[in-house]
């Protein structure tokens, strides 16, 4: 494998443009204050994909460049996808994580069904002593 490979270099040029495009105001976003002094920090789900290939061709001396190389045919590709998922809101009455999601209340609700069931049960032996 040569020093200067064009599908390393390709891949890692590609690369690095996604760290530009995928930074971590994109997952957490900027804080906003609102007038009442609470602040809301949005919170998304990124996704991205990335493929990249290439060939170099047979040694064919009628086709080498200038500098004896063999011709490089490659490219590459990629996609991102951003989607909101809550709002952290953070106030004086304490912090609370908003989802956007509608399905996301059954779940939140799933979850807290343990605690609820435990507070019923201590207050029903409250109530019979």
């Amino acid at each position: 494998m040569s020093e200067n490979n064009p599908i390393q270099d390709m891949m890692k040029t590609v690369m690095e443009s996604l760290i530009e495009i995928v930074d971590v105001t994109k997952i957490v976003g900027e804080a906003v204050e609102t007038p009442g002094g609470d602040v809301i920090i949005p919170v998304s789900r990124v996704s991205f994909g990335f493929a990249a290939g290439g060939s170099q061709f047979s040694d064919d001396s009628s086709v080498k460049s200038e500098k004896n190389e063999l011709p490089f045919g490659g490219g590459s590709g990629a996609g991102v996808s951003l989607h909101p998922i809550a709002f952290l809101v953070v106030g004086q009455g304490g912090v609370r994580l908003l989802p956007v999601d509608r399905h996301a209340l059954w779940d939140r609700l799933f979850d807290l069904a343990p605690q609820f069931i435990n507070q019923l049960q201590n207050l029903t032996r409250k109530n019979s002593h």
